[in-house]
């Protein structure tokens, strides 16, 4: 059994009360120590090494009753400074963020038009994460990490070095150490599936908060999930909870997924599959992008019987694919994102709801809710950045840190 000291104890403080004021935005001492279950004289003394070491700043005041006027607290904004990166598989973006999770810097840098295998995505990022510090060379000091949002699997092989390897069969790469692929000279890097970042975003500041229990989809070129169960992400034994876009719907004669099997859910709602059951059609639209997709859609909506068609077909197939995971899981909420889901999705959440209590048990069937991802197309670096934050809340007081070396 291991003995906490009070080291220890202080920093388990420090901790929990900069995660609560990162999520709670501005707040007082009173409302921290109720929020943390601290006493109020030990929120105090936190909140005053906080400020100290310039995490954390009064910003103005609230009257009391009869007293001193309560202060009111918050983040400093330029304390620290986190870059986050979406890694796709046809090109990256990476974001520059203050500790209140403000975007202030974005770079993309897009790959060669074919699928880009993994030594032109790691060009890519390193431009672009040095484009972004170059052009904010005063933020180097409190630039605390890079986390990347990858399109695959993030996690050891079995029986290995725990070091971070990225597994994206369905790119058909060979799997890739993280640290091979992501290069950030001076930079701790952190790394995760891009639809697990997706889920810690929108479980932190977007549409997710506050549920327990919540799945978190992101539909794009490929198909991911991020699972959050009684308030924290699934990873499985070795980080590969969540291939959703994986599940089968079909028993070997379905369509053919990038993975190399039959049937699986992202060879029916995939960007790609999508568009293609819309040319096999006789539509003219090439692409694979947010363009195509656009003029489906617009298509669809201004009557197109073919355009029509596939739309619902889509639609159908992701609801029973959702009403499995309400059956399997019982989420209360599901969040649904990525720039297919964003631009299919709008007009048609509450019918895509309709469909998916349909094919649900009832129980399970009537307690969730469908709601949008929050952040849109920044998701997944935000959700990025926020691996790098996590790792800033959890380190020890900078003093205590210096003077232990």
């Amino acid at each position: 059994m291991t003995v906490a000291t009070t080291r220890d104890l202080r920093q388990q403080n420090r901790t929990k009360v900069l995660r609560t004021l990162v999520l709670s935005g501005e707040t007082t001492r009173a409302t921290l120590a109720a929020d943390c279950e601290l006493s109020p004289a030990t929120v105090t003394n936190v909140v005053n090494e906080l400020i100290d070491d310039g995490v954390v700043e009064e910003v103005g005041s609230v009257p009391s009753e009869g007293g001193r006027p309560i202060a009111r607290l918050a983040l400093r904004a330029a304390g620290a400074h986190m870059l986050g990166a979406d890694v796709g598989e046809r090109g990256v973006a990476v974001e520059l963020f203050d500790l209140s999770m403000t975007r202030l810097d974005r770079e993309f840098r897009e790959a060669p038009a074919s699928t880009a295998d993994p030594a032109q995505i790691s060009a890519a990022l390193a431009d672009a994460v040095a484009a972004v510090r170059e052009r904010n060379p005063q933020l180097e000091a409190t630039l605390v990490g890079l986390g990347v949002g990858l399109p695959g699997v993030v996690g050891p092989a079995r029986g290995a070095a725990a070091d971070p390897t990225l597994y994206a069969q369905s790119l058909g790469w060979t799997p890739t150490l993280v640290a091979d692929l992501v290069s950030a000279p001076g930079l701790e890097v952190f790394a995760d599936n891009g639809a697990n970042a997706l889920a810690v975003a929108e479980l932190w500041f977007g549409a997710a908060r506050g549920a327990d229990d919540a799945v978190v989809g992101l539909l794009g070129r490929g198909i991911g999930l991020g699972v959050v169960c009684d308030g924290r992400l699934v990873r499985g034994a070795l980080g590969s909870a969540g291939e959703w876009g994986h599940t089968k719907l079909g028993l070997g004669d379905g369509p053919e997924c990038r993975c190399g099997a039959r049937g699986c859910l992202e060879a029916y709602v995939g960007a790609h599959a999508i568009l293609e059951r819309w040319r096999a059609t006789g539509a003219s639209e090439t692409g694979e992008g947010w363009r195509a997709l656009s003029a489906l859609v617009a298509a669809a909506d201004a009557g197109d019987a073919d355009a029509a068609v596939v739309v619902d077909e889509t639609l159908d197939v992701l609801a029973t694919a959702l009403a499995n995971l309400v059956n399997l899981l019982n989420p209360e909420r599901i969040v649904l994102g990525g720039w297919v889901g964003l631009r299919l999705l709008p007009a048609r959440r509450d019918e895509l709801t309709a469909r998916v209590r349909r094919l649900s048990l009832e129980r399970p069937g009537g307690q969730f809710t469908i709601e949008l991802c929050r952040f849109e197309g920044d998701s997944v670096a935000l959700g990025a950045a926020l691996m790098p934050l996590q790792a800033f809340i959890d380190r020890p007081r900078v003093r205590e840190r210096a003077a232990v070396r």
